[in-house]
């Protein structure tokens, strides 16, 4: 079995309500449709529904079971504004504002029926940019208790792959902080092993990652990672964690047993941090285009509740993984 297939059993063992407010996508409804049809999780899309169901007219897949829900019909939406508003009024929101925020935006309505309860989590980013998800997540919902920053990540099947936890890896950030400092990079691989240990059950081997291992090219790019691997043992002594380390010594034994002897993270690696995002979203994108791996996300950790993004580039396979993924980080929200 599949990673992704041992992820929709568990999302099924304990049903969520998930929001998909981008209901004029069809890969979003082509996705419901599947979802649906095997008991991934109860969905709720956003928009019009005489709309939504022509579309899935067209696309000949059955919504059975779908519940849509137009801001503009919703007994709800009243309070959610109200809600809104004083959620942002300090930061100068008008009750106008909130009204027309909610009823023009979906992923805001969205997070407001997660913030109020009446769903699990929220997917979205298909045809959004990551900050059009991430904004509201943060201003309705914010940060997890104890959590410092909010950080982007991927779960990569690499198939038949000896590397990593069966092939699995975790990739952080690859989706959001462009270029963290050495104690946000600790932050990041701490958060990343949680989330390690909630989505793929396996322990966590954190590697930071370089262009240099263990002293091999001096540069300040090379002195972030040395600092952020210090503070992260600080924060985090009971993490198996290493760095700096190239990635070939991060995740191949022989190489690890030349480059960095001794390291207990070194050639077993399943998280990788990477020192910044053009590094992350490159490498993912390198390993799920030429490895054709499944890669899951941007997932987002970190927020009070689940939200995860998409990439633009999706499929509808891909929501229908991040949907199941969501449901699962719900189950142990």
């Amino acid at each position: 079995m599949s990673y992704i297939d041992r992820i929709k059993e568990k999302a099924k063992a304990n049903v969520k309500t998930i929001v998909l407010p981008e209901s004029e996508d069809n890969r979003t409804l082509l996705a419901a449709a599947d979802i649906l049809r095997n008991n991934i999780a109860r969905l709720i899309l956003i928009g019009n529904e005489e709309k939504v169901m022509a579309k899935a007219a067209e696309l000949h897949v059955s919504l059975s079971g779908v519940q849509i829900v137009d801001p503009a019909k919703d007994p709800k939406f009243e309070e959610y504004v109200n809600t809104l508003f004083e959620l942002r009024k300090a930061k100068g929101m008008t009750e106008d504002q909130a009204h027309k925020l909610l009823s023009e935006n979906a992923i805001y309505y969205g997070v407001m029926m997660v913030k109020a309860g009446a769903a699990d989590g929220l997917v979205a980013g298909a045809c959004h940019a990551t900050a059009d998800t991430l904004r509201p997540a943060l201003q309705i919902l914010k940060t997890a208790p104890g959590v410092k920053m909010v950080s982007g990540f991927f779960i990569v099947a690499v198939p038949g792959s000896e590397y990593g936890a069966n092939g699995t890896f975790l990739f952080a950030d690859s989706g959001l902080n462009q270029d963290p400092t050495a104690e946000e990079l600790a932050v990041i691989a701490g958060s990343s092993a949680r989330s390690f240990r909630q989505l793929v059950d396996e322990e966590p081997a954190i590697a930071l990652l370089s262009h240099s291992t263990k002293g091999s090219a001096k540069h300040a790019l090379v002195d972030k990672v040395v600092n952020a691997t210090r503070i992260a043992h600080e924060m985090y002594p009971d993490l198996k964690l290493d760095g700096e380390l190239q990635l070939d010594a991060a995740i191949v034994p022989e190489v690890a047993a030349s480059k960095a002897p001794g390291s207990e993270v070194a050639g077993h690696a399943n998280v990788l941090i990477f020192p910044n995002l053009d590094a992350g979203n490159i490498g993912y994108k390198l390993v799920q285009r030429l490895a054709k791996a499944d890669a899951y996300g941007p997932m987002l950790q970190g927020i009070a509740r689940p939200v995860n993004d998409l990439s633009r580039g999706c499929s509808w396979q891909d929501i229908v993984g991040v949907v199941a993924l969501t449901s699962v980080q719900a189950q142990m929200n």
